[in-house]
């Protein structure tokens, strides 16, 4: 009866281990209580006219607070025209009307606008099944 004992907690403790042990998430990490979804990996395949167009969408309280702009290859002055266009489009937005919102992006600068759009649109559909 002891040996059986003894296995039931050797066997607890191995189980605990196991799922406290969850892999670290380079996509999403919570900051100062707001959810951090980075498309650097998810939205490899995501380019604008010259390359990946990479954010960081802030979540909190299941709305969007902000969106980052990350390093990218883009041309400047396209890239500037389509993140100053799409800044703020989604601040304050709940994450479900975001993913339907119908966000109009820059003229002269579509693919770039594109992009940004598609990295929002995986980031909130990552977040949804992950968080």
């Amino acid at each position: 009866m002891k040996k059986i004992v003894l296995v039931c907690a050797a066997l607890a403790a191995v189980m605990v281990l196991l799922t406290s042990a969850k892999k670290k998430d380079n996509v999403m990490v919570k900051e100062n209580g707001a959810y951090v979804i980075n498309t650097t990996e998810l939205g490899k395949g995501v380019d604008g006219y010259v390359g990946p167009t990479p954010l960081k969408v802030y979540i909190r309280k299941n709305k969007i607070e902000k969106i980052e702009f990350l390093p990218n290859q883009e041309t400047p002055k396209y890239w500037n025209a389509a993140k100053k266009h799409l800044q703020n489009k989604w601040d304050g937005m709940k994450v479900s009307d975001a993913k339907t919102a119908q966000v109009d992006g820059r003229t002269g600068a579509t693919f770039s606008s594109d992009a940004v759009k598609e990295n929002v649109r995986l980031a909130l559909e990552y977040y949804e099944k992950n968080k």
